[in-house]
């Protein structure tokens, strides 16, 4: 099924997208004013091929630190290269799974520097990752992904979630079904629902929040991500990103 209806799918961005599939809701936008919080929502609709988004400027155009969401291609990266066997294989006395949902940095930062800086580049290049302004060049292995040499804007997150669950990645299938399962929240008899929560600062010391993933029911997915922004210390950006995620599952998806 998959591979059925992988063929339909934009690559890592917007730019296949028509003014015919996409639109901008106002409700959606809603999510984000009623926490007193600016960013982007984004959702796609895969079977009926549309998109429905809060703002299609930021969406497309606001590019940002992608902090530990990173973390889903260092995992492919990794396991593609058999510098990790699968979630379970441990490193400095954590495994996979457990870094990768706890969001460990020192984890990260040690499995970047078994990778080595220039198989992570080919990778990126190989990938296009966070192509939409500049081409990433990695100066730092340990630290790149959070040091701002590199960002990425909501647009390109979702097309990186869609390709994933569609095994359309230059990586093997058993590759994309193993980081498939690290995102994976809840899965019951009638819907799965997957997605990876991370915070982060931009240049400017915004607090930045990504979450992307998607739900899948009856075979077919619904993708998204949400890209939260804020000044405020004291937000809570992780409780925010839930209760908008919530309203999105409930109102916007099937």
């Amino acid at each position: 099924m998959r591979y059925l209806l992988g063929w339909i799918l934009i690559s890592l961005g917007f730019i296949a997208c028509s003014p015919n599939n996409v639109r901008e809701d106002a409700e959606l936008a809603s999510l984000l004013t009623t926490e007193k919080l600016e960013g982007s929502i984004g959702i796609f609709h895969n079977l009926s091929g549309d998109f429905v988004l809060s703002d299609k400027k930021w969406f497309r155009d606001s590019a940002v630190n992608p902090g530990s969401s990173f973390y889903i291609i260092q995992s492919l990266i990794a396991i593609e290269t058999g510098r990790l066997k699968d979630d379970s294989t441990v490193v400095g006395g954590t495994s996979l799974y457990q870094a990768f949902r706890g969001d460990s940095l020192a984890f990260f930062q040690n499995l970047a520097q078994a990778i080595g800086r220039d198989t992570l580049q080919k990778w990126l290049d190989t990938l296009g990752y966070a192509r939409r302004y500049d081409t990433p060049r990695i100066t730092q292995p340990d630290r790149f992904w959070l040091d701002n040499s590199m960002k990425i804007t909501a647009d390109e997150q979702l097309g990186i979630v869609k390709r994933l669950y569609f095994d359309q990645l230059p990586f093997q299938r058993r590759t994309h079904a193993l980081v498939s399962e690290l995102l994976l929240m809840e899965d019951s008899a009638d819907h799965k629902i997957a997605y990876k929560l991370s915070e982060t600062r931009n240049t400017d010391g915004t607090r930045v929040l990504w979450l992307q993933g998607w739900k899948e029911i009856r075979q077919h997915p619904h993708f998204f991500v949400i890209q939260l922004s804020s000044r405020d210390e004291e937000a809570d950006l992780k409780a925010a990103a839930k209760r908008i995620l919530d309203k999105v599952l409930a109102g916007f998806l099937p």
